[in-house]
């Protein structure tokens, strides 16, 4: 199994054209068509991460936070700390890719996971994406209507959250006359045609477009397919920001401080306390988010879990929502485990003998002082 077959998997669950337009996510350093031996997988790459990779013989890195995202500015292997990795990387043949903010607004992504560890039931994104999406429409003849629409459905067309090959079918007649240079596939050049068709309309993610668009013409028997392309503001229900649910039943806001403590192994909580005693609707958001607080107002969570939280903001939250900051690393970190079973399972059915493991120790810079 090649690197980029695992690339390929990662991104058909977490595609590129949903993340931030100014992230560097994707291939950092290395290969991608280099046979695969083990993976790593980790938070941040840094030397601890890489001694690690070499030591369990793995050769692809995958982390969250990309190593690359500012220019570098410089390649001097004795002053440049991340040029000194990239170095090692290249020597030991190691390739290294991150999955960012694609990973943060895809279902059972970060925030996702981040929810399901803290035990909320009914989870939705707090902050759907919209403006994502087209609609495509094709007209085909009545006879080759389900080749084209398979054609579509293969490439990634018609999935409205958790339903797949999504359509609409309705009989129309369509017209048209050849030139003498055409070669219609029903009836012949110079002549007028009347034809009973089939008006197709399919919904299309637009980092999918292209390919599924080549994908019909491919199938289509036409030698000049009619289709139509319309920009959707619609809400897309599989890519978003943040989520959102519900505790099995209402704890005390003390009590639910201790759990989410314990339960995101975090040294300490910076809070603010909410209009409410009692917490049963939560919304979370891992990373930096709290830009999101007053959507998760407006949905009427009774608490806000994301980091990286400032002072006036928390001013903003007190008497309106529990607002806490658990820390960047302890939101994001839990991520890792869903692409590791995915990654387990993709192996297994290949049946190859590939191992996936996770990074041993915390890449976490930031450090509590109880003393």
């Amino acid at each position: 199994m090649y690197i980029n077959e695992v690339i390929k998997f990662i991104e058909e669950w977490a595609p590129k054209g949903v993340a931030w337009k100014g992230d560097n996510i994707g291939l950092q350093v290395g290969d991608p068509k280099n046979k695969v031996a083990n993976i790593l997988l980790a938070l941040d790459f840094n030397e601890k991460v890489l001694r690690e990779a070499i030591r369990k013989k793995s050769n692809f890195i995958i982390t969250h936070h990309p190593f690359i995202f500012n220019p570098i500015t410089n390649l001097n292997f004795n002053t440049n700390t991340k040029a000194k990795l990239i170095k090692e990387l290249i020597q030991n043949d190691i390739t290294l890719y991150s999955a960012h903010t694609n990973l943060d607004y895809t279902k059972d992504g970060v925030s996702f996971e981040l929810a399901k560890r803290i035990g909320l039931q009914n989870i939705q994104f707090l902050e759907a994406q919209e403006s994502n999406q087209y609609k495509l429409v094709v007209y085909v003849p009545a006879k080759n209507s389900q080749q084209v629409s398979d054609a579509i459905f293969n490439a990634g067309g018609g999935v409205i959250g958790e339903y797949s090959k999504c359509s609409v079918k309705n009989k129309v007649e369509g017209t048209f006359e050849g030139s003498a240079l055409s070669n219609p596939t029903i009836g012949k050049p110079n002549n007028f045609e009347t034809v009973n068709e089939i008006r197709l309309e399919v919904l299309v993610n637009s980092w999918k477009l292209n390919s599924i668009i080549d994908a019909m013409k491919l199938v289509h028997p036409y030698e000049e397919p009619a289709y139509d392309i319309f920009m959707l503001k619609n809400k897309n229900l599989n890519f978003g920001a943040g989520a959102i649910g519900e505790l099995p039943k209402s704890i005390s806001a003390k009590a639910f401080l201790s759990y989410v403590k314990t339960l995101l192994k975090a040294d300490g909580l910076k809070y603010t306390s909410g209009k409410n005693s009692k917490i049963k609707r939560v919304a979370v958001c891992g990373g930096t988010c709290s830009d999101k607080m007053n959507i998760a107002i407006a949905s009427n969570a009774d608490a806000f879990i994301t980091a990286d939280v400032k002072y006036h903001t928390f001013q903003d939250a007190e008497n309106k929502i529990m607002l806490i900051d658990a820390g960047h690393y302890e939101t994001e970190v839990p991520v890792l485990n869903p692409l590791k079973q995915r990654l387990d399972k993709f192996i297994k059915n290949k049946k190859l003998a590939h191992k996936v493991f996770k990074y041993s120790g915390s890449t976490n810079p930031i450090k509590f002082y109880n003393n």
